[in-house]
């Protein structure tokens, strides 16, 4: 557009200079560029005003078009938000109440282990009543025996001491009557 104006200055430079019968320069800053300046105005509205008027138009419709896109993630955002704090909310109430499950079954586990382990202690006290009580009926048993042994070895060395052959005899002769007699 600048190079329509120039070529305007020097047409309108090559037209004054032949009515005056040369080619000049015209110094006159202000004039030629005001000129100009109206000049690319008008080409630019005759022209430029359905292109700019295209532009500015596509270039709302996309600022239009990108606000509401926006809009829509914002939308979409909130609620995938709002759904996540759903789900939050519901996978800590199901923690809550698994955790309130654990307890109650570790208090129940534990309630049975010590039950158990009641059972199991009064059971290993009743086997070694048992045990203790055989232990010793085994052990007086046993010195009941010792103590037959021992007296059975005092009498028969005492009867050996005291029993001559003519007792013997005599003592033979009466079992042998108490036995006959008796029958």
């Amino acid at each position: 557009m600048a190079i329509v104006g120039t070529y305007l200055f020097l047409a309108t430079e090559a037209a004054e200079s032949a009515s005056e019968g040369g080619f000049g320069l015209n110094f006159d800053i202000l004039g030629t560029n005001l000129i100009n300046l109206v000049i690319v105005i008008g080409v630019l509205f005759v022209f430029g005003r359905k292109t700019v008027g295209n532009v500015l138009s596509q270039r709302r419709a996309k600022i239009e078009e990108t606000i509401k896109d926006a809009e829509a993630r914002v939308k979409n955002a909130a609620s995938a938000l709002a759904d996540g704090q759903q789900k939050l909310a519901k996978a800590q109430s199901e923690a809550e109440k698994i955790r309130a499950t654990a307890e109650e079954n570790a208090s129940a586990a534990r309630e049975a282990v010590l039950s158990a382990a009641a059972k199991d202690i009064e059971r290993m006290k009743e086997t070694a009543t048992q045990d203790l009580n055989t232990e010793r009926e085994r052990a007086i048993a046993e010195l009941r025996s010792q103590v037959a042994a021992l007296a059975m070895q005092r009498v028969e060395s005492q009867l050996k001491d005291r029993l001559d052959d003519s007792a013997q005899q005599n003592l033979i002769n009466r079992s042998i009557g108490m036995v006959g007699g008796g029958s």
